[in-house]
Parts: structure tokens; sequence; C-alpha cells
């Protein structure tokens, strides 16, 4: 198999459990079926959204060896495995989520809602100084209603940018999931005040009939100037 998880033509799993649901055995057989899901398996990342992480920074190169690295919405670790990975030991990496993690090496991690209102001290604490990239894969529970879900996922990024605002050392990097539909044009131009460039990216581990995207800004400017 290739690394883009293509390669040798492998026979469709059909799921014939009449016990499941319809949209049971249709999530089912697309993870039987996702190469990214088998390739996360066999090099023990906990998520196939590792490679989403992945890809991204192949391209933008803001992982760097030292780097500082605050981790949004962390569990189960995939994006805080590639993270630790990629700093290397002399840098570090803090992560929270409301859900449990088992621990990942080189990451502290905290068990709290990041709307708490005392989150960002605790995570700042974690830290200890400035961070050189905060990274968001945060997403509220699906009602079913896109536009609903639109509104929540886009109060999540907008606490995150609000809180990488506040952490991020000059020239950080912010790295946050949105939905299609398009980033909110007042939060947009805020970003694009406050970072050199502000772009939307979909990396080729992010599912095709997905409506997420990843909003990438780099380059920040503590001024806004």
């Amino acid at each position: 198999m290739t690394g883009k998880g293509g390669g040798s033509r492998e026979l469709k799993v059909r799921v014939k459990d009449r016990r499941k649901s319809q949209s049971s055995r249709s999530w089912l057989e697309r993870q039987l079926n996702d190469p990214y899901v088998a390739r996360a398996r066999r090099e023990g990342y906990r998520s196939r959204a590792a490679f989403k992480l992945a890809e991204i920074d192949d391209k933008a190169r803001f992982l760097r060896k030292g780097a500082r690295v605050i981790d949004l919405g962390a569990a189960p670790g995939g994006w805080s495995q590639v993270a630790a990975k990629r700093i290397g030991s002399d840098g570090r990496v803090v992560a929270i989520d409301v859900l449990p993690m088992t621990p990942v090496a080189g990451v502290d991690f905290v068990q709290l809602d990041f709307l708490d209102a005392s989150a960002p001290d605790r995570l700042k604490a974690l830290l200890g100084g400035e961070a050189n990239v905060v990274l968001s894969d945060m997403a509220a529970n699906a009602t079913g209603h896109a536009r609903t879900d639109h509104l929540k996922i886009m109060a999540l990024v907008e606490a995150a940018a609000e809180f990488a605002r506040e952490v991020l050392a000059p020239g950080g990097t912010f790295l946050a999931k949105v939905l299609q539909g398009g980033t909110e044009a007042l939060l947009l131009g805020a970003l694009k005040r406050d970072y050199k460039q502000v772009k939307h990216v979909k990396p080729p581990a992010s599912r095709a009939d997905s409506a997420e995207l990843y909003l990438l800004a780099t380059g920040f400017r503590r001024s806004g100037g």
C-alpha cells in the first residue's frame, strides 16, 4: 500500500449484520474499507485524523523541532502523537479534551472542557510560556441540523482563535477545523489582521464527502498591525 493509502486494490468489505441499522452498517463499512484507518492501526496512531495533521504540516512545516504546541480537543490523541513526534524531546505539547485520553509520551494532558472559564489559565500554566502552534480539532456534538452544527463549531473556532491570540509567540501558527460553508467574515477579517497568511486547506486524509475544512493561519503578529 502506498504512503497515500492507495496502491494495491483490496476486496471491499461488506457488513451483513442485519441487527445493525443501515447507518451503522454504512459507517462500519466505511471504516473497514478506509486505507487511512488501516494505516493508522499499522503505524500505531490512535486515529486516522493523525494523517490530516501530518499532511497539512508536510506542506506548511510549522511543527518544527523544539516547538511548543497546544492541542485543543485532543482525544483520542492522534494529533498529539504527530505533534510530539515532529517537535522532538526539546519541544513541548500540552493537550486538553473534555473526554479522557490515554497518556501520550511527551504530552501533558488536562481533562477539561476548553470552554470552561479555568481552561485557558490551566493550559498557559502547563505550557509555562508562549506557544509556537495552537491546534484545534474540536467538534461539537452534531445535531443533524446543518446551520446549528455550523454555528456550534464556529463558536469553538472563535474561542480557539481568541485563545491563540493570547498565547502565541510572534510568527506562530493557528490551525483549526471548520465546516464548509465558509468561515465567518468577522473571524476571517480578524485572523487576516493578526496573521501574515490565512487560508483554508483540505488534506487528502479528510474524506471527500466530509464537510470539514481546516483553517490555517501562519505568521502571527501580536500587534495586529
